[in-house]
């Protein structure tokens, strides 16, 4: 909910630059709360990047031992071969059964969107929709500081 005197985007969240409005009057525990679900979210988002490398490494691996396969089958090791065929390629990375898009899809499906949509519930709550509000006031802070302010 942007005012009048606090331009914003289309979503509400107000603009880099911005000045006053209700982030000044945040409490420290509201603007320490604020900052700590940011941080908690942005720490989800680098985890599922990680499942995202994890998703796309376990491809890379599969795709290797696909290869094999079919090198080790031509080459006369057809066991070997079978139990690459029938154990490894179809087998899941959790429990046997759930493959690596599955596991990003659910963590994506399930605690990042959930984290998401309190840390917008939160800014709207609090900052007005207003992001890294502690980040503007120090950055406000230091800038005041500064000689060539």
């Amino acid at each position: 909910m942007a005012t009048d005197d606090a331009p914003a985007d289309g979503d509400g969240t107000r603009r880099d630059g911005d000045e006053g409005g209700p982030t000044d009057a945040l409490a420290e525990g509201e603007l320490e709360a604020l900052h700590e679900v940011e941080l908690g979210l942005e720490w989800l988002q680098r985890a599922q990047g990680s499942l995202i490398e994890f998703h796309h490494a376990t491809g890379h691996g599969m795709d290797h031992l696909r290869r094999a396969e079919s090198i080790l089958r031509a080459t006369g090791h057809a066991d070997l071969a079978n139990v690459i065929r029938d154990d490894l390629l179809p087998c899941g990375v959790v429990d046997g059964d759930r493959w690596s898009y599955d596991v990003l899809e659910s963590y994506q499906e399930t605690l990042l969107t959930e984290a998401g949509a309190l840390e917008r519930r939160a800014r709207r709550e609090l900052s007005d929709g207003q992001r890294h509000v502690r980040e503007r006031l120090q950055e406000r802070e230091w800038k005041g500081r500064s000689r060539r302010g």
